[in-house]
C-alpha cells in the first residue's frame, strides 16, 4: 500500500504587501505544481493590511484551492499573525514559515522537506549572507552575536529568522506555548528536537518597502532578551554590589585616614553631586530593567487572546 502523500503547509504573515503578492502567488504555484507528490496548503495571514492585499489574497483562494486566507480583525503584529497561521496549520505533517517579501526564496522549500524526510523535526534555513546594510545590518549582527550569550537556554539559532520547517509534533508543541511577547526563533529552539540546517543566501525584497521599522525591530530584540534571559537582572545586581563595595571601601579609607590624623575627610559640592547623580542613574537603570520584566508579566496575566480572526477564506 502506497503511503499517503504528506500535507505541507506554508504559513506566511502579510501586512501591506500588495506590490509583492502577485509574485508570491506565482512562485508558490510553480513550486506546488513541480512537486505534486505533496499535498500543499498556502496559509496567508492578513495582519490588518490597509492596501489591496486582502482583495488579492481572497481572489487567489477562489482561483486555487491550495491557497487559504486568514484575515485578522486589525494589525496585531507579525508574531501574532504567525501564531494565527500556525494554529490553522496544526494538522499538517510539516509546516514552512517564511516572510511575504520573498527575501527567503520559496524555491528552497524542497531542500527543507528533504531534510525533514530524513528524520529532522525542525529544519533551520541558515543565512550565509543577507542584504541589509548600515545601522540596521549592524544592529542585527550585534544582536545575533550576543543573544546566544544572553539566553538562559543552551540552544540558540544564530543567523536564522522566520524561514524554516517544523514537524507536526513541533508545531503542536509550539501552539501550546502561552506567551504573548513572542520571539519566534527562541520559542522554536525551545520546543525543537532533531534539528537540521540548510544554508542559503538571503535576497533583496521582490517589491515594495520593508514593513518592519527600526522601532519594531528593537522591540522584537528586547522580547528575545527579556523572554529568554535573566542576565539583565543579574547584571543590575552585580553592578549594585560593585558600587556598594566601592562606596564602603572609600568610606572606610577616609574614616581610617581621619582617625589616624592624616587628613580630614574629603568634602566638596562637585564630588557629592557627581556621586548622587551616578547612584541615581544606576537606580533608574535597575528600575527600568525591572519594569521591562514587570510589564511582560502584566501582559501574560491578563490572558487576552493573541489575535482575533475576522474571516478564514478557503475553497472546499
Amino acid at each position: 500500500m502506497e503511503p499517503a502523500a504528506p500535507t505541507i503547509a506554508v504559513v506566511m504573515p502579510v501586512f501591506n504587501e500588495e506590490a509583492v503578492l502577485p509574485e508570491v502567488f506565482q512562485r508558490l504555484t510553480t513550486l506546488f505544481d513541480a512537486h505534486p507528490e505533496n499535498i500543499w496548503r498556502a496559509i496567508l495571514v492578513d495582519d490588518g493590511s490597509r492596501d489591496g492585499s486582502n482583495t488579492l489574497m481572497v481572489a487567489q483562494t477562489k482561483r486555487d484551492a491550495r491557497f487559504e486566507s486568514v484575515v485578522l480583525t486589525r494589525n496585531f503584529g507579525f508574531q501574532a499573525a504567525l501564531a494565527a497561521g500556525l494554529s490553522v496549520a496544526d494538522q499538517a505533517d510539516a509546516t514552512i514559515t517564511l516572510d511575504a517579501d520573498l527575501q527567503d526564496p520559496p524555491e528552497l522549500i524542497p531542500a527543507l522537506i528533504e531534510r525533514w524526510r530524513e528524520g529532522a523535526g525542525v529544519v533551520l534555513a541558515v543565512r550565509k549572507s543577507r542584504q541589509e546594510t548600515g545601522l540596521k545590518r549592524l544592529g542585527m549582527d550585534l544582536f545575533h552575536a550576543t543573544f546566544a550569550g544572553f539566553a538562559d537556554s543552551s540552544r540558540s539559532e544564530q543567523n536564522t529568522g522566520t524561514f524554516g520547517l517544523m514537524s507536526r509534533k513541533t508545531v503542536q508543541a509550539f501552539n501550546r506555548l502561552p506567551e504573548r511577547n513572542r520571539f519566534f526563533p527562541g520559542l522554536r529552539a525551545w520546543v525543537s528536537e532533531d534539528v537540521a540546517e540548510v544554508t542559503y543566501d538571503r535576497q533583496n525584497r521582490a517589491a515594495g518597502q520593508p514593513k518592519q521599522t527600526l522601532r519594531s525591530l528593537v522591540r522584537y530584540a528586547l522580547d528575545g532578551v527579556f523572554s529568554f534571559s535573566r542576565l539583565p537582572l543579574r547584571l543590575v545586581s552585580y553592578l549594585g554590589l560593585f558600587i556598594a563595595v566601592i562606596g564602603f571601601s572609600l568610606g572606610a579609607f577616609y574614616a581610617v585616614r581621619r582617625l589616624i590624623g592624616i587628613e580630614h575627610a574629603q568634602t566638596g559640592f562637585t564630588t557629592l553631586v557627581t556621586l548622587v547623580l551616578f547612584l541615581g542613574g544606576v537606580q533608574l537603570i535597575g528600575i527600568g530593567v525591572l519594569g521591562e520584566y514587570l510589564g511582560r508579566i502584566y501582559d501574560e496575566v491578563k490572558q487576552r487572546p493573541l489575535y482575533l480572526v475576522k474571516h478564514h477564506h478557503h475553497r472546499e
